[in-house]
C-alpha cells in the first residue's frame, strides 16, 4: 500500500492531506522526503513545520488556508497529532479545536499539502475526528515490518541498487545491524557502492566485514556466545567493546537487560502467546522476538535466572571494587562460559 502511494507522489499525483500513523520512523521520513523532493522539482519549496504537542491545530489550518506567494502549493508538516489517540488524563498540553478541523477536512484547500503525523501504534477509533480523517485523507501506515516482510524489504532495497541479497545474507545483516530500517538502508547503500558495477551479490562475508555493529547487537552476540559456552567469541566481543571505551558496569547492565527480555519472552511463550503477540506485549520488534523463540529449546529458564543472579553479583562488585574493573566481567565470562562448555 505504501509503495503505491509513493509511486503516486513520484508521478506528481499528490493529495491535499495525508495522515501517517505508526512508529516506524523510516516510513515517516521517507514519505516526507518524497513529498519535498517532488514539490521542489515542480518549483514548490515552501515548507512549514508544526509540533502539535506545542501549538494548537488551528495554527496548522490557518497556515494551510493561506495562499502561498511564490508557488502553487506549499507543504505543511504537522507532527505529534496526539488528539487522534486515546486521551491520557492530565497529560494533554494543548486544547485543540477539533470542530474546526472536522469542518476543514471536508474541503481542504488545493493550494497546500498537509501531512499529519501520528507516531503511535494505534489511534482511538471511537473518536469522530479519527473516522473523518480515515474517510477524507490518504492514510499511510508506518508500522514495523514482520520478520518475513523485513527480509523481503532488504532484498527489494538491494535490488533497487542493482544488487542481489539472498535470504541468509539478509538474516546476517539483521543479526549484525538490527532492525532499524534507516540504518539497514544505509548499510545496503554503502555495500552497493563498494561493490560497484562489477559484482552483483552482497555476500555474508561482505556484510560481516563492512556492517557497522550497534552496541546492543554486540552485547547480544556476547551474551549468546556466553550462553553457548563459546568462551573465545564471548571474550573477543568483550575486548572489542573495551577498546571502544565501553564501561564494564554499563555492559553488565546491558547483559542483564537482555536476559530479562529473554525471560519475559519465554514466560509469555509458555503461556501460549505466539511471536507476534509477544512482540506487541513487550513492545519489541517482531524479528527480535522471532530469533529468541527459535532458540527457545537451547537454554532453560532456570539457567537464565541463574545467569541473571550472577550478573546482579557482578554489578555489585563492579560498583564497589577499586582497581581494574575490566577483570571482574572478564572472569565472569571465562568461568561461566567455560563451565557451560564442559557441561554440554
Amino acid at each position: 500500500m505504501i509503495t503505491s502511494i509513493w509511486k503516486s507522489i513520484r508521478a506528481d499525483k499528490i493529495d491535499p492531506v495525508y495522515l501517517i500513523v505508526g512508529t516506524e520512523s523510516y516510513f515517516i521520513t521517507k514519505t516526507i522526503e518524497l513529498l519535498k523532493a517532488q514539490m521542489a522539482e515542480a518549483g514548490e519549496t515552501d515548507v512549514s513545520n508544526f509540533d502539535l504537542d506545542e501549538v494548537p491545530v488551528g495554527h496548522v489550518l490557518e497556515e494551510a488556508d493561506t495562499i502561498p506567494f511564490f508557488s502553487d502549493r506549499k507543504l505543511i508538516i504537522a507532527r505529534n497529532a496526539s488528539f487522534l489517540k486515546a486521551a491520557e488524563r492530565g497529560k494533554e498540553k494543548i486544547n485543540h479545536d477539533l470542530k474546526s478541523l472536522e469542518a476543514w477536512l471536508e474541503n481542504p484547500p488545493a493550494t497546500s499539502v498537509t501531512v499529519f503525523v501520528a507516531p503511535y501504534e494505534k489511534l482511538d477509533e471511537r473518536k469522530k475526528i479519527v473516522k473523518l480523517m480515515k474517510k477524507n485523507v490518504v492514510l499511510i501506515e508506518a508500522k514495523s515490518l514482520q520478520p518475513h516482510e523485513l527480509e523481503s524489504w532488504i532484498a527489494h532495497k538491494a535490488k533497487s541498487h542493482g544488487k542481489i541479497l539472498e535470504r541468509q545474507s539478509a538474516q546476517k545483516l539483521i543479526e549484525m545491524a538490527g532492525t532499524n530500517l534507516t540504518l539497514l538502508a544505509s548499510e545496503i547503500e554503502k555495500m552497493s557502492l563498494y561493490l560497484g558495477s562489477e559484482q552483483e551479490e552482497i555476500s555474508q562475508e561482505l556484510i560481516e566485514d563492512m556492517t557497522a555493529r550497534t552496541l546492543e547487537q554486540d552485547a547480544f552476540k556476547m551474551l549468546q556466545a556466553y550462553l553457548d559456552g563459546d568462551i573465545q567469541t564471548a571474550l573477543s566481543v568483550y575486548y572489542d567493546l573495551l577498546r571502544q571505551k565501553e564501561e564494564p558496569v554499563a555492559l553488565a547492565a546491558l547483559l542483564a537487560s537482555q536476559i530479562r527480555f529473554m525471560v519475559h519472552v519465554y514466560y509469555l511463550q509458555k503461556k501460549g502467546y505466539h511471536a507476534q503477540q509477544i512482540s506487541k506485549q513487550l513492545k519489541a520488534h517482531p524479528y527480535r522476538v522471532k530469533l529468541l523463540v527459535e532458540k527457545r529449546r537451547q537454554i532453560s529458564e532456570a539457567r537464565l535466572l541463574q545467569v541473571l543472579g550472577d550478573l546482579a553479583d557482578i554489578d555489585l562488585q563492579l560498583k564497589t571494587v577499586s582497581g581494574n574493573r575490566e577483570r571482574v566481567l572478564e572472569f565472569f565470562l571465562m568461568k561461566r562460559a567455560g563451565h557451560a562448555k564442559k557441561s554440554s
